[in-house]
């Protein structure tokens, strides 16, 4: 990185006023002390509102899947929009309860069946990314990934725009040691660091913006575009990537998995490893369709006439 000079510090009476902190939202911390069981009647009453009295973004969540699932019957298209509401509304209240859920609690609803395969390369001082999707709870992903690793990780995320919001997910993520990262920030950092042993963790799946360097391809029946960090992260690092999985077995237990994408070194055609986690992640959505947020506008970008697919710079 280029180094710069560091400006000069203006005079005191001259130096602009830094905004007060964010106090702490009372309510969240009471909620975080109710038990999950009870927390879970709130989520019920939050689906049913959603969904049926003040309907939530429902015209995105069913454009949404009737393009994504034309052969759905409409029986079959209300159930999984009543069943992502409702899991919806639970992973929220799981959010505010983690806050204050023992280590122990978070192990016990979180089952990773096959750690041992980023363990190995690890073991062998080799760094590995981990690629993840918006399916289930991705908060509780990383707190479990974070306490039962063994290594460092560090997780790349996306500054919020409220200041309390962003003061509390980052407190909340890194409860158990896990370092974060602003996705922007991310590939410098993997290269200064490169000496560090470590897994890096992103969730890839949100749509890109315009400047970013995308992949477009079919994806739930549309042209959609994706983001191409996990890619660009292997090529220049060389490191292996996996695909975490997660699946909701019942109501608060999750199941996680990892799926290898590349291996250390291999070299792949452009947009190669990106279709592979594509793949995956659509796989993962047509065999629990109600754990993929329905409700986010994914398909704001439009493939241009000019793009055939594979990367493109907008």
């Amino acid at each position: 990185m280029n180094q710069q000079l560091p400006a000069p510090v203006p005079p005191a009476t001259a130096a602009p006023a830094t905004r007060p902190e964010a106090p702490p939202v009372w309510w969240v911390r009471l909620l975080a002390r109710v038990p999950l069981t009870l927390l879970y009647v709130l989520a019920d009453l939050l689906a049913w509102l959603a969904f049926r009295v003040f309907p939530y973004r429902d015209s995105v969540v069913r454009t949404n899947l009737m393009r994504a699932f034309p052969e759905w019957d409409p029986e079959h298209l209300r159930a999984v929009r009543r069943g992502y509401y409702r899991g919806f509304a639970q992973m929220l209240v799981e959010v505010v309860k983690s806050v204050s859920l023992p280590a122990e609690e978070i192990r016990r609803r979180v089952r990773i069946v096959n750690l041992e395969a980023p363990r190995a390369y690890l073991a062998q001082g080799q760094s590995v990314l981990l690629a993840a999707a918006h399916q289930c709870n991705w908060e509780w992903m990383l707190l479990a990934l974070s306490l039962e690793l063994g290594y460092p990780i560090d997780a790349a995320y996306k500054p919020l725009v409220d200041r309390w919001a962003e003061r509390e997910m980052k407190k909340l993520r890194s409860r158990f040691g896990c370092r974060l990262i602003p996705a922007k920030h991310l590939l410098a950092d993997i290269i200064q660091r490169s000496p560090v042993t470590r897994a890096i963790a992103m969730v890839a799946d949100q749509e890109p913006t315009n400047s970013e360097r995308k992949h477009w391809t079919r994806f739930l029946n549309r042209d959609t575009a994706f983001y191409m960090g996990p890619e660009e992260i292997a090529r220049v690092t060389r490191i292996p990537v996996f695909f975490i999985t997660m699946r909701r077995v019942r109501r608060g237990f999750y199941e996680m998995a990892f799926e290898p994408l590349s291996a250390p070194g291999e070299r792949l055609p452009g947009g190669t490893l990106t279709e592979r986690y594509v793949r995956e992640v659509e796989r993962q959505i047509i065999a629990a369709p109600s754990d993929w947020p329905w409700s986010h506008k994914r398909w704001k970008l439009k493939k241009s006439l000019y793009a055939s697919g594979g990367a493109k710079r907008a």
